[in-house]
């Protein structure tokens, strides 16, 4: 029986997550979930699976959670700090991190500190804090897993290999709604034609990265960290069909590719049973559904985000922390219809060229950074937004 922690328990992957749990009932127990502010979710989720901890990141809920949960042996809190003590349950085995955004950040290090194996599904951990995470990590001698399709496929094919041998990797990327069209048409386009995803079921945040290729921007990035690479090692294609999840290159010539259909539940399964494998009920992929499957180079002229994402690794520092927190705040503006759709570039573009640049970061450097990119990229969508 495997312990785990699901932080963000109420998201895409943490629902889909408690599904595979469900399934697997003499595999897993949930000893804590964490929601941030979705108190009715979390509250049913904590009755179903009953586990020792329940957090709740919304303070004000506190007592409603709290409240539903009394007498059922079930300890209640709430607040950042708080998720930390569920990263570092003592009775957990496995940490699942699926949390959205840079919050992730300290219960994740928290975690890793208490020695415990991470299934990683919060890639703005690594877009932030790359280096300061894969060096906690090799100090305590804790597996980090992949949880992201893309990087679970890298993370599958290279069982058995030595990083030293990769020679390039490819992530494969679908395009996503908006694959194909241009600049004139993204000008007008909104929120509900982003969220559109052709092939995969996923939240809002990740959707509109997926639409506007920033997606696979902190794949690259989160990429280099997980794997040691180089920039150069790290290439993006676009395979509309979403069947091959990413493939690696090595030094003799031959290739891995991971294939399977597109549904999430098969990595979060892949990582939470790991080292081994688990047989599960999931749909087969079946080739005569696929008799072809096509690629292309991604459009940066029109989806520059992706530009941008390579332009902070290379610059490094503390550019991917500003990437990061700046997109986070124009996304949830675009879902908000304070700004369009390519000014979301514009805005990221602004904060690397006008905040300042660290190069070598502390963990204090990166929150900081996070905080005043949040500030100013606010300050540049009301700017736009009255423009209107």
């Amino acid at each position: 029986m495997k312990n785990i922690a699901i932080l963000g328990s109420t998201g895409s992957i943490g629902t889909q997550a408690l599904d595979v749990i469900r399934a697997n009932p003499e595999l897993y127990k949930v000893s804590a979930l964490t929601a941030n502010a979705n108190a009715e979710l979390l509250i049913q989720q904590a009755l179903e699976f009953k586990p020792g901890l329940v957090v709740i990141g919304d303070e004000n809920q506190f007592s409603a959670v709290k409240n539903a949960l009394s007498g059922k042996g079930i300890k209640v809190l709430a607040g950042e700090d708080a998720l930390c003590e569920a990263a570092a349950s003592p009775e957990v085995h496995l940490v699942l991190t699926a949390i959205m955004g840079s919050v992730g950040l300290r219960p994740t290090i928290a975690a890793i500190k208490a020695k415990k194996t991470i299934g990683l599904a919060n890639k703005e951990t690594l877009v932030v804090a790359g280096e300061l995470i894969m060096q906690l990590a090799a100090e305590h001698g804790v597996t980090i897993i992949p949880v992201d399709s893309e990087h679970s496929a890298i993370f599958q094919c290279l069982v058995g290999e030595e990083l030293e041998t990769i020679e390039k990797i490819y992530i494969t990327a679908s395009g996503g709604p908006f694959r194909g069209k241009d600049r004139s048409f993204l000008e007008k386009v909104k929120k509900e034609q982003a969220l559109k995803h052709p092939n995969w079921v996923m939240g809002a945040k990740i959707t509109i990265d997926s639409a506007s290729l920033m997606n696979k921007g902190l794949e690259v990035i989160e990429a280099k960290w997980l794997f040691d690479l180089d920039i150069s090692q790290i290439d993006v294609i676009v395979h509309p069909q979403s069947i091959i999840h990413s493939v690696v290159q090595f030094n003799d010539g031959s290739m891995k590719a991971q294939m399977g259909v597109p549904d999430m539940k098969l990595p979060i399964h892949y990582a939470m049973a790991y080292p081994g494998r688990i047989v599960s009920v999931f749909p087969r992929f079946n080739f005569m559904d696929y008799p072809e499957l096509t690629f292309s180079k991604p459009d940066l002229h029109t989806f520059r985000n992706l530009g941008l994402a390579y332009a902070a690794l290379e610059k490094g520092g503390n550019m991917p922390c500003i990437i990061n927190a700046a997109n986070e705040v124009v996304v949830d503006a675009f879902l908000n219809d304070r700004i369009g759709f390519l000014e979301m570039s514009d805005v990221i573009e602004q904060c690397m060229t006008d905040l300042p640049f660290i190069q070598v970061p502390g963990l204090n450097n990166y929150l900081e950074t996070d905080l005043h990119t949040r500030i100013f990229a606010r300050q540049l969508v009301t700017k736009k937004h009255l423009a209107i």
